[in-house]
């Protein structure tokens, strides 16, 4: 069809002799350039339009999940750091009640040792006190036992017995 209305568009040429002839040339020109479009329209643009359309919007999505995912990351994130932040408060604390109760069972023990040790010692300081009063009676019966001879001795046994 379009070799039809090409060879009549050229003899109407040759008909006329011009070049700027507005007689069927002009619309029959316009109808060919109007139906080519139509044609490429349908059997390359819009098959390029679509798979454009197509790519966009599956770039649409991919951006938009990607958004999505970015923010529910860093909303986890921001949870991830507080509840690290409560366990290393956490963590202080039970430490710091470990150091205190250690302390304190230190302390007892400590305070434990001492009153044994000074139990011990008074033991020891009683002991010592009772020995040193058995020492000095001990020595007094000597004491007197030696000064009863040296009175014998000196004065005789006659008068130290009468004593």
């Amino acid at each position: 069809m379009t070799h039809w209305i090409t060879l009549l568009a050229v003899e109407e040429v040759a008909k006329e002799g011009g070049l700027f002839d507005l007689d069927a040339t002009l619309p029959l020109m316009a109808i060919q350039f109007l139906v080519l479009a139509l044609v490429l329209n349908a059997t390359l643009y819009k098959p390029l339009g679509n798979a454009i359309d197509g790519r966009n919007e599956y770039i649409r999505n991919n951006q938009l999940e990607a958004q999505e995912r970015l923010s529910k990351t860093e909303k986890l994130a921001d949870q991830y750091e507080q509840d690290l932040a409560g366990a290393r408060r956490q963590a202080q604390t039970i430490i710091a009640d470990a150091q205190a109760e250690a302390q304190k069972i230190a302390a007892q023990k400590i305070a434990a040792a001492q009153q044994e040790a000074q139990a011990q010692k008074e033991k020891t300081a009683s002991e010592i006190e009772q020995q040193k009063q058995q020492a000095f009676a001990s020595l007094e019966q000597q004491v007197d036992a030696l000064s009863r001879q040296i009175l014998e001795k000196l004065l005789g046994a006659d008068l130290v017995s009468r004593r």
